[in-house]
């Protein structure tokens, strides 16, 4: 297993590489289009087949910090997407494509950074679950309130593609869990492996897709993008540290808020919309790996300090 853990460590590193591979020879990718929702349900019944009881039952016994997690989810991404597409002129077509980046649930990515930053791992587990039920409903009406007026929305369509390709297959990876629950834990790193070859191909295929307009499109997104994950990160770190938590819940909740499931808004931009709306979410998925990733070790060498920490903020944290 240590091998696999090698290999997810350098996550960021796969997802650039295969995006310049693909931006050159898009023909080896370009093909693979049709599987992009197959391998969105994988990446899903990975991440459900981690899933315990206990991760449930953590909703219940610390409902505080999840959802003002999730509330600063769904309300600071979206935002800043719309404003930052405003700001650089985007088309309707990529202004799109950054909402869905920005109506998505947290991405599993924030689990793996919140543990390297010394954060609340169950926390975050805890946060990405219950955004991503949420996000089958919040993420087709959100996508439909910012960007309704300017191209349509198919609201019910993306509700249901929701739930086929994302609580089925986790629901699904959950009762695995359940049946097989210690030689899943035996194989969780091989699990992440396989979860993170699922979304750097996803990333490749669609950059491939979009390889012919990289060179007129893809600085002004790059910028978006960057833009839009800073937002998300500062945002969900201060607010939550003016809102009372301690820093290792701040810092859990802003990975929460500033990574998203841009495989998912990748997949429903290819089935409702165009290969150029996927653009944003699949820069984002090599961007905020690359920036978690440098976070996260910032985070770690700098520690924890324990002084001036509040009785609220143990509180916040379930203990």
């Amino acid at each position: 297993m240590i091998m696999f853990e090698r290999i997810n460590r350098l996550f960021p590193v796969w997802a650039v590489l295969l995006a310049v591979i693909a931006a050159f020879e898009p023909q080896l990718f370009v093909g693979l289009k049709a599987d992009i929702k197959t391998l969105l349900v994988v990446i899903m019944f990975a991440m459900g087949l981690t899933l315990t009881r206990e991760d449930f039952a953590r909703v219940i016994k610390a409902p505080k910090p999840i959802a003002v997690g999730v509330i600063l989810q769904f309300l600071i991404m979206p935002v800043a997407a719309l404003l930052v597409s405003r700001v650089l002129g985007l088309s309707p077509e990529l202004t799109t494509g950054m909402i869905l980046v920005g109506a998505t649930a947290g991405g599993t990515s924030s689990n793996v950074m919140t543990w390297l930053a010394g954060g609340h791992v169950a926390l975050s587990v805890s946060m990405t679950m219950v955004s991503t039920v949420i996000s089958v409903v919040a993420t087709p009406f959100i996508t439909w309130l910012l960007v309704g007026q300017t191209i349509d929305v198919p609201v019910l369509g993306m509700l249901m593609s929701i739930a086929q390709l994302v609580i089925a297959p986790i629901a699904l990876g959950v009762i695995v869990h359940h049946l097989l629950g210690a030689r899943i834990r035996k194989i969780e790193s091989a699990l992440a492996t396989l979860a993170m070859a699922a979304i750097v191909l996803i990333i490749a295929i669609v950059v491939a897709l979009n390889a012919g307009n990289l060179a007129t499109l893809g600085p002004i997104v790059a910028i978006a993008v960057i833009a839009h994950n800073s937002i998300g990160l500062a945002g969900g770190y201060w607010l939550s540290r003016a809102l009372g938590f301690d820093i290792r819940t701040a810092r859990t909740i802003a990975f929460e808020v500033g990574l998203q499931n841009s495989g998912l808004a990748v997949t429903l931009a290819n089935q409702f919309f165009t290969a150029g709306a996927a653009l944003p979410g699949a820069l984002f998925s090599v961007w905020h790996n690359v920036s978690g990733s440098v976070l996260a070790g910032y985070w770690k060498q700098r520690g924890v300090p324990f002084h001036g920490e509040t009785s609220k903020a143990s509180e916040s944290t379930g203990r």
